[in-house]
């Protein structure tokens, strides 16, 4: 890996069109451009999102006392034994699924906000998520396989609805905006389905449905968590190849096609890798409403970059979701822990809210 101020094949005259923060990356043939900025201010997130993480370890559901954050890193070191150790085992599979699991859900939100240039293009908007439910609908009520299967299911939902969307919305290049608006058409119909799945269900099943169709991270193991690590690990090197490639489209497809990218197999893949991302996660936890729409905007709003930064997008997804999980288990505790999804689309309904309000004050002369 080497680190150099430009690219190898600029000119010294070149040097001035980047800012000073900006960097370039070489792993073999791949060049990755990096803000310098925007890398500090996703540091800076990550360690909130890490503080807020081990701060909620420690948070009791139960009439039991908290565990110090002070404590908590102990017992996270191994230092401390006993009843903290095992609060703190206990809540560690919630935590470290909220990480990962928000990362995972702002990365599909970039790629769809970038490739469809809305800031609607989010996986939970456009049927992406609510077609991963609707598999593991079936998988638990219809087939009755048993709630180990609705992780299959939600990944084939989530694929059969993203080639569903695709071939209505993007097939021969047509524009993001009608890509969203099939999307918005199909989750509107899936979200009924859903319904109905539920409601010819038997009580016991449709009640156990429903609680993992709200986006739910309590009952989680470390073996819940191993699915996601993998997946992240063989998803995130595949996004950094592709990245390159799909900065092109901020500028629209003509422009990519221009520069020689091929849009149809570049969206294709990105579809791929955005689905990917969002449903692993679901098939984890549930369908978890608005981080994938709130985390990049956000992350575009705290970074000097132009664009969607990736990598403050995962950073803030990670921290928006943890924190939403701290609120969960412990706004109501100890009589009740919401499920994370309440949380979210409460944060998210007051998000569109306040955009809403900015945008009509900017609007009023």
């Amino acid at each position: 890996m080497t680190l150099t101020r430009e690219p190898e094949h600029s000119a010294a005259s070149d040097t001035a069109r980047w800012p000073r923060r900006i960097r370039f990356v070489r792993f073999g043939g791949i060049s990755l451009k990096v803000d310098l900025a925007a890398l500090a201010i996703s540091v800076v997130v990550v360690v909130l999102a890490l503080a807020v993480g081990v701060w909620s370890l420690g948070v009791s559901t139960t009439s039991s006392p908290r565990v110090g954050f002070v404590e908590t890193l102990q017992v996270l070191a191994g230092q401390v034994s006993g009843r903290s150790a095992d609060l703190v085992a206990a809540a560690l599979p919630a935590v470290v699924v909220a990480l990962l699991g928000g990362a995972a859900l702002a990365l599909s939100g970039a790629i769809f906000q970038t490739i469809t240039r809305n800031p609607l293009g989010s996986p939970d908007i456009i049927g992406f998520t609510t077609g991963a439910n609707t598999g593991a609908l079936i998988a638990m009520l219809q087939l009755h396989l048993g709630v180990s299967a609705a992780t299959i299911g939600a990944m084939i939902g989530a694929l059969a609805t993203a080639f569903a969307v695709w071939f209505l919305g993007m097939r021969g290049g047509t524009s993001g905006y009608r890509f969203v608006v099939v999307g918005i058409g199909i989750n509107a119909m899936l979200v009924a389905f859903n319904g109905y799945l539920i409601s010819v269900a038997n009580v016991q099943n449709a009640a156990s449905a429903a609680a993992w169709g709200m986006g739910n991270l309590r009952d989680l193991t470390m073996k819940d968590t191993i699915p996601l690590i993998v997946s992240l690990i063989i998803l995130v090197p595949l996004l950094t190849v592709v990245a390159p490639r799909m900065r092109m489209f901020e500028l629209g497809s003509d422009s990519a096609r221009s520069k020689g990218v091929d849009i149809d197999r570049t969206q294709i893949y990105l579809l791929l890798l955005g689905v990917g991302f969002a449903a692993v996660i679901t098939a984890v936890a549930g369908p978890i409403a608005f981080v994938a729409l709130v985390a990049p905007q956000l992350a575009a709003r705290l970074s000097p970059s132009p664009g969607i930064p990736l990598v403050a997008s995962a950073a803030v997804g990670a921290a928006l979701l943890v924190s939403c999980d701290a609120i969960a288990r412990t706004i109501l505790a100890p009589d009740v822990q919401l499920p994370v999804g309440v949380v979210t689309t409460s944060v998210g309904g007051i998000y569109l809210l306040g955009l809403l309000f900015v945008q009509s004050r900017k609007a009023t002369p």
